[in-house]
């Protein structure tokens, strides 16, 4: 079932990319068609990455916790006594990042009054593929068979699995509701995100780096994340599940792919603050409870420090909770029945008040669109009744052979029309994982919300998403998809 030529599985905090496969020129998207080449070269790149510990570096960052808030500011008082920089205090959960390169900051910092614990603020790295070919904006044609004027729409499988045209018909798109997307950069150019973000209330965590997406190729993780749960619907390339839906963009991890836990607690924090009403995060890292070691046996991150790791995580996400937003995760690439892996944790997808998304895909969509089941689980994605909560569209690779398709006047190999197709920098293009699945849902919550009024309470939500979920193997709560893939429950 499991496919490693044309599936990637990652054990950290960014999830699996495929380059876009749609060959074009300048003159028409029509005449592209990628040749076995280039197919070969893309199913090299997507290997296997075997372990967490072989993503991760140290650095000289740490997360202080306090016993509780009422100590932060002597604990940060004594922090600067012992030469240590202070980079952001959170206090709303009790909490510094500061910097610090001496050796011994680690035990002596554990040593001050009213601190509870220090937590190296590792930075996980992720391998992602470069894109082989995407479809820029520079070189556009309306495929002849589109049946919208978005002329990208016709590639949007997911929108039919969660019926989200059938709430839009309803005038149920999103309006009143604001999402957050916390990932890496974003091309705040793209014509398809510019009418939707709010640009005052969107931020920047990577230090070195700004909001805006800088390498010089097609991939942004964080566009397509954003084009799946809110491109406008404008005339032009793709619509999101909830079009008039508001994006606050919040950068936690690098172009690169790069990122710490201390950035992601940053983020939530400032989305909560903000009043975001959905926070998705298509990000996650699965890490042993027993905690990491390097190459040779050097402990990164003990079991303490996991513990510890997971008290942070779970006093951001209540924080978001309570200010209203509605949490969302991706459940992990790994293809791992997360039943049988007690010693694993995967952050922040297991959190009480994060709502799990694990994928699902149909296998060879562009064979008969009108027929062929959306429905399947993926082969990479997580999955167990302790860890999922619902499922939601990401695309898979695993239809066989590489024979051609054309749908929306564009030719490419069957199989690619399997994964999702959203905004990228300056273009387009098909990606595949629960990073993608998280997004779907994320935008079903903020047409729910839209729907009452713009204003519910996340439990309020989750009930609403329970209630309308389409249940694809019984009736209780499945290992594969939760308690259903979503849907808008039109």
């Amino acid at each position: 079932m499991h496919n490693t030529k044309r599936s990637s599985v990652i054990k950290g905090l960014l999830i699996l990319i495929v380059a876009v496969f749609s060959a074009c020129d300048e003159q028409s998207l029509d005449s592209s068609i990628a040749d076995e080449s280039k197919i070969n070269a893309l199913q090299s790149e997507m290997e296997v990455i075997s372990s967490v510990e072989a993503s991760v570096e140290t650095n000289d960052r740490y997360i202080v916790l306090a016993q509780n808030s009422n100590q932060l500011q002597s604990v940060v008082n004594r922090l600067n006594a012992i030469d240590a920089t202070v980079l952001y205090e959170m206090a709303e959960v009790g909490a510094v990042i500061v910097t610090s390169s001496d050796a011994a900051f680690k035990n002596n910092a554990s040593g001050i009054r009213g601190v509870q614990s220090v937590i190296p603020d590792l930075v996980y790295n992720f391998n992602i593929p470069e894109p082989e070919e995407s479809i820029s904006i520079d070189a556009l044609d309306d495929p002849p068979n589109s049946g919208s004027a978005d002329f990208y729409f016709d590639l949007q499988w997911g929108h039919n699995a969660v019926r989200a045209h059938d709430a839009w018909a309803e005038d149920i798109r999103g309006e009143g509701v604001r999402v957050a997307v916390l990932d890496g950069g974003f091309d705040l150019t793209h014509p398809d995100l510019v009418p939707n973000i709010n640009f005052g209330l969107s931020t920047n965590f990577v230090a070195g780096e700004t909001l805006q997406y800088a390498l010089p190729d097609a991939f942004s993780h964080g566009n397509h994340v954003a084009g799946t749960i809110a491109a406008a619907e404008n005339d032009f390339g793709i619509i999101g599940v909830a079009p008039d839906a508001e994006l606050v963009l919040v950068k936690v991890l690098g172009d690169a792919g790069s990122g710490s836990f201390g950035n992601i607690a940053l983020g939530i924090l400032h989305a909560a603050a903000v009043e975001a009403d959905v926070i998705n995060m298509s990000l996650g890292a699965a890490i042993p409870q027993s905690g990491i070691r390097d190459a040779d046996g050097n402990v990164l991150l003990s079991s303490k420090d996991v513990a510890e790791l997971r008290v942070l995580m779970n006093r951001v996400t209540n924080i978001a909770n309570q200010s209203g937003a509605v949490v969302i995760s991706s459940a992990g690439n790994s293809a791992l029945d997360r039943d049988k892996t007690s010693d694993l944790i995967t952050l922040p997808a297991d959190m009480p008040n994060v709502i799990s998304i694990s994928a699902t895909s149909p296998i060879g969509w562009a064979t008969d669109p009108a027929n062929i089941d959306l429905d399947n689980l993926a082969s990479y994605s997580n999955y167990g009744r302790s860890a999922i909560d619902f499922a939601a569209p990401g695309g898979d690779s695993v239809y066989p052979g590489n024979e051609l398709c054309s749908v929306a006047g564009i030719l490419n190999p069957c199989w690619v029309f399997d994964l999702v197709f959203s905004t990228g920098n300056q273009g387009w293009y098909w990606s595949a994982g629960t990073s993608m699945a998280s997004p779907h849902a994320a935008g079903i919550a903020a047409l729910i919300i839209s729907e009452n009024g713009g204003s519910m309470k996340p439990a309020q939500v989750e009930a609403a998403m329970r209630q309308r979920a389409e249940r694809l193997d019984g009736s209780g709560h499945s290992a594969s998809f939760g308690m259903g893939r979503v849907s808008s429950g039109y």
